[in-house]
C-alpha cells in the first residue's frame, strides 16, 4: 500500500470536489452519532465504565511484557502456536508459511485492520494464493480495489449505486436481469456468493479486538457472523493482532466489551461476540484443526514509555472519527495509510513516522470531541499537539510557517510589545474592513479566508475593552 499521507491537502481537496464521496459521507453523522448517544444515555454507569476500562488498558501496558508471555504459555498449553513478528513484513513471510505448509490454495480473511497495515493481501496473491475478504464493507472495497475509508465500516464512503454497479461487473456468473435495487438483495448476493469461499478455504484469518492472558483466547466482535464461518470452516486458523491488544483476564475483557459496542455502533453488544482458545479437541463438533497467533509489534513498542503510550490504549471502536469534524468533511482515504481520523493522526505518525504523516497531527481542528467521546479518555488533541513541536523541531514544517511561530513566540513573551502590536493591528484592520463589516482578506490568510469570512475587529483587543470596563467600575 502506497503512503500518501504527504499529500493529504491534495487528497482532501479531491475529496471535497467528489460529489459521490460528499453523499456517502453524510451516513457517518447519520450513522453513528445519535445512536452511540442513546446507548450512553441508556447506560448510567457508562463514565464509570470508562474509567475502569482506562484503568484496565494503562495497567496491563504498564506490564505489556510478562502479560504477553502468560498469553503465550496458555496458547501453547491449549495446543495453539503463537508467532513473533517486529515487522509486517515478518508477520506476512509466517502467514505464508502457515499458507504453504498446508498447500493453501483459497485464504478467507475476516475484518482485520492489521492485515491491511501488514499490505497482506498483496502478498499472498504474489504467491497465488486466492484471498478473499468476507466482511461484507471489505468484501466491497476489495472488488474495487481500495483500502477502508473507515475502520469499523470501511465502504462507508460507498453510495448503493455504486456497490450495485460493482456487483454487477464482478458476479458475472448470475443472472444479468437479476434486481439489485435495494440493499437486502445486495446483502444477499453477497451472503451466495462468499458462501462458497468460506467452505473451499484451506486457511481463515481473523483479526482480534482483544487477546485475554488468563485463558489464551482471542475475541472477536462482528455483526455480520463472517468471522465464525472463517475461523471454524477451514482447517487452519490464523489471528493476526497487535501486542496491545492484550487484557489481563476474562472479566477484563467483558468490561471492554461493554464499552466497545456502544461507542462504536450503539448497540449494547455486537451480534457475535465470539472467544476462540486453541484448535478443535476431540469433542468439538468443529473448528480448526491449527491455531495460530501472529503478534505484531511494528512500531509499538517503541511508544512504551514515551508521551505517545496512552495511544495504545485504543479499542478500534472508531468514535473518534465518527464526531470528528475534519473526518466527516473529507472522508478517510485522504488520511493516506491504514488508520483515518483523530486516532490515525496520532498513530499514523508512531508507526511510519513523522516525516510520511506530518500533515496528519494538523489536520484537526483540536476542538476535543474526540477525546471526550473516546471510551479510553486517550488525550489525542495532546498528542497531535505533540507530534506537531516534534515536526516543529526537526524542520520538517514550512519555513513560513516556522518564522511565523518564531514571530509569534517573540510578541507573546514580551507582553507589553504584544499589547501594543495587537492594538496596532486591530485598529488597522477595522480601517480597512469593508462597509458590510466582514473581511474576505487578511494579510498572509489566503488558504483561511478563501472560504469563509471574519467579522471585522471593532477597534480594540480584548485586552483593551477589559481594562476600559475595569476603569468605568472603578470610578463608578
Amino acid at each position: 500500500m502506497e503512503i500518501k499521507s504527504p499529500t493529504f491537502k491534495q487528497n482532501s481537496r479531491e475529496a471535497l470536489a467528489d460529489v459521490t464521496l460528499q453523499k456517502a459521507l453524510k451516513n457517518v453523522e447519520k450513522g453513528f452519532i445519535g445512536k452511540r448517544q442513546d446507548a450512553v444515555d441508556a447506560l448510567p454507569e457508562f463514565e464509570d465504565l470508562r474509567n475502569r476500562g482506562r484503568a484496565i488498558k494503562t495497567h496491563t501496558l504498564k506490564h505489556l511484557d510478562l502479560y504477553l508471555e502468560e498469553y503465550e504459555k496458555k496458547v501453547v498449553a491449549t495446543g495453539g502456536h503463537v508467532h513473533w513478528a517486529e515487522t509486517g513484513g515478518d508477520a506476512c513471510e509466517i502467514v505464508k508459511q502457515i499458507c504453504q505448509t498446508v498447500n493453501a490454495k483459497t485464504v478467507t480473511k475476516g475484518k482485520s485492520m492489521i492485515s491491511e497495515e501488514m499490505q497482506l493481501n498483496a502478498f499472498l496473491e504474489k504467491d497465488g494464493m486466492d484471498v478473499i475478504e468476507t466482511d461484507l464493507g471489505e468484501y466491497i472495497i476489495q472488488l474495487r480495489g481500495e483500502i477502508p475509508s473507515h475502520i469499523i465500516a470501511p465502504a462507508v464512503h460507498v453510495t448503493k449505486e455504486q456497490v450495485e454497479a460493482d456487483f454487477r461487473r464482478a458476479h458475472t456468473h448470475l443472472d444479468s436481469d437479476r434486481n439489485l435495487d435495494d440493499p437486502t438483495s445486495l446483502l444477499g448476493e453477497a451472503r451466495e456468493v462468499l458462501r462458497e469461499k468460506y467452505f473451499a478455504a484451506d486457511v481463515g484469518i481473523t483479526g482480534a479486538n482483544f487477546l485475554i492472558a488468563e485463558t489464551g483466547s482471542s475475541v472477536i466482535v462482528t455483526n455480520e457472523g463472517n468471522g465464525d464461518l472463517t475461523q471454524t470452516l477451514s482447517r487452519v486458523h490464523i489471528v493476526l493482532a497487535s501486542i496491545e491488544k492484550l487484557v489481563p483476564t476474562m472479566n477484563d475483557a467483558d468490561q471492554l466489551l461493554r464499552l466497545l459496542a456502544r461507542s462504536a455502533t450503539g448497540q449494547e453488544q455486537s451480534v457475535y461476540t465470539t472467544f476462540s482458545t486453541g484448535a478443535r479437541r476431540e469433542e468439538d463438533p468443529d473448528g480448526p484443526e491449527e491455531y495460530h497467533v501472529i503478534l505484531l509489534d511494528n512500531g509499538r513498542s517503541s511508544m512504551l514509555g514515551t508521551e505517545f503510550e496512552e495511544m495504545l490504549r485504543c479499542i478500534r471502536c472508531a468514535a473518534c472519527m465518527n464526531h470528528c469534524p475534519v473526518y466527516h468533511a473529507v472522508g478517510g482515504h485522504a488520511y493516506g495509510w491504514v488508520y483515518p481520523g483523530p486516532m490515525g493522526s496520532v498513530l499514523t505518525p508512531s508507526l511510519i513516522g513523522v516525516d510520511k504523516a506530518g500533515h496528519l497531527p494538523n489536520a484537526s481542528t483540536l476542538c476535543g470531541r474526540c477525546e471526550s467521546v473516546c471510551p479510553m479518555k486517550i488525550p489525542l488533541p495532546k498528542m497531535m499537539r505533540h507530534w506537531r513541536e516534534k515536526e516543529y523541531e526537526r524542520h520538517l514544517n514550512p519555513s513560513t510557517q516556522r518564522w511565523g511561530l518564531k514571530g509569534w513566540a517573540f510578541l507573546a513573551t514580551r507582553p507589553r510589545l504584544y499589547h501594543w502590536a495587537m492594538g496596532l493591528g486591530m485598529g488597522v484592520m477595522k480601517h480597512l474592513a469593508p462597509k458590510t463589516g466582514l473581511m474576505q482578506k487578511l494579510p498572509m490568510t489566503g488558504a483561511w479566508t478563501k472560504h469563509r469570512e471574519l467579522p471585522a475587529p471593532e477597534g480594540k483587543t480584548f485586552q483593551q475593552m477589559w481594562a476600559d470596563k475595569e476603569k468605568k467600575r472603578k470610578a463608578a
